[in-house]
C-alpha cells in the first residue's frame, strides 16, 4: 500500500512553479496524446460531464490574492450544488469571498453564465485544525449558486451522481477534469487526464492515488469521472520538481460528506421557492 508522504502541494495559482520536462514516465502515461503530466486538451465544444465542469473563482481578503480551482455540478435535489476540493473554500481558517462558479468555462468565455456562490460548505474538521495531510481525507466542499429564477440544473442541464466508495476501493480508468495553469498551460482551457488508482492510507474514509496524472496549479476541485458519475475530487500533488509525479484524490464517501451533502441540499431548497 502506497504510502502518503508531506511533501503533498495544494494546488493554488501561488505555487505555480519550473515543470520539468518527464513529470510522468512516459510509460505511465495511458491518456491518448497525454503530455508531460499525462493531460491533454478536451475536444470542443465540451458535451456531458465535461459541460458541467467550470472554474470556480474566489478571493482571499487577507492576502488579497485571487485564487483558480476547478468545480463540478453535483446532482441534488436542490439542483444548485457545485462540488469542489475543501480547499478551494478555506484558506488559514477563513473562508474566501466572491467566489463565482462559471460551468464550461472556455477560453475566457462562460457560455452557461456566471454563478454567484451564496452558501459554502467544507467538513467540520477542515474548519477547525491547522491543514495537514491527515485532511487530504476530508479535502472535500460544496457551494451553492443562484442567479436569477432558474436553479443552475437548469441551464447546464442534470448534474453528475456522486460515486460514493469505500477505503481500499481501487479504481482504473478515471478521467481527471481540471483548468490546469503553469509552463504550457492557459488556465482558461479544460484539460483531462485518465489515470488508475491505488490506496493511499489505511484510516478514515481513505484516498486515491494515481501516478498517471500529475496534477498542476489550477487542477484542485475539478472531477475524477469513473462511469459517468463522479468518484473523486482533486485535491493535491507532489511537487512539481519530482520527476515521477501523482496525484490524490480525495473520494466521496464516509459520514462526513454525507453528512454535509444532506446539510448543504437541505439549505439550497429552504432557499428557493417551491
Amino acid at each position: 500500500m502506497l504510502r502518503l508522504v508531506l511533501s503533498l502541494v495544494l494546488l493554488d495559482p501561488a505555487a505555480v512553479a519550473e515543470v520539468s520536462q518527464g513529470n510522468v514516465p512516459v510509460p505511465r502515461v495511458i491518456t491518448p496524446d497525454g503530455d508531460r503530466l499525462g493531460y491533454a486538451p478536451v475536444p470542443r465544444p465540451y458535451t456531458g460531464a465535461r459541460r458541467l465542469t467550470g472554474v470556480l473563482l474566489g478571493s482571499d481578503p487577507a492576502t488579497r490574492t485571487d485564487v483558480l480551482c476547478g468545480g463540478t455540478v453535483i446532482n441534488s435535489r436542490s439542483r444548485s450544488l457545485v462540488l469542489t476540493a475543501a480547499h478551494c473554500l478555506h484558506h488559514n481558517g477563513r473562508m474566501l469571498k466572491r467566489l463565482a462558479f462559471l460551468p464550461a468555462y472556455d477560453r475566457g468565455r462562460p457560455p452557461l453564465g456566471v454563478w454567484p456562490v451564496v452558501r459554502a460548505w467544507v467538513p467540520a474538521r477542515w474548519r477547525s485544525r491547522p491543514y495537514s495531510a491527515d485532511l487530504l481525507p476530508y479535502d472535500v466542499g460544496l457551494v451553492g449558486v443562484e442567479r436569477g429564477k432558474r436553479p443552475l440544473e437548469a441551464v447546464t442541464g442534470r448534474g453528475l451522481e456522486a460515486m460514493r466508495t469505500t477505503r481500499g476501493t481501487n479504481l482504473r480508468g478515471l478521467e481527471l477534469l481540471g483548468y490546469p495553469m503553469g509552463r504550457g498551460y492557459p488556465g482558461t482551457a479544460l484539460y483531462r487526464c485518465l489515470g488508475d488508482t491505488v490506496e493511499a492510507v489505511s484510516k478514515g474514509p481513505g484516498l486515491m492515488v494515481t501516478r498517471n496524472c500529475h496534477a498542476a496549479a489550477g487542477g484542485s476541485g475539478g472531477p475524477a469521472l469513473y462511469g459517468g458519475a463522479v468518484a473523486g475530487i482533486v485535491s493535491s500533488s507532489s511537487p512539481m520538481k519530482d520527476d515521477k509525479g501523482y496525484t490524490v484524490l480525495t473520494r466521496l464517501g464516509g459520514r462526513p460528506f454525507e453528512r454535509m451533502f444532506a446539510r448543504a441540499d437541505r439549505e439550497m431548497r429552504l432557499r428557493r421557492p417551491g
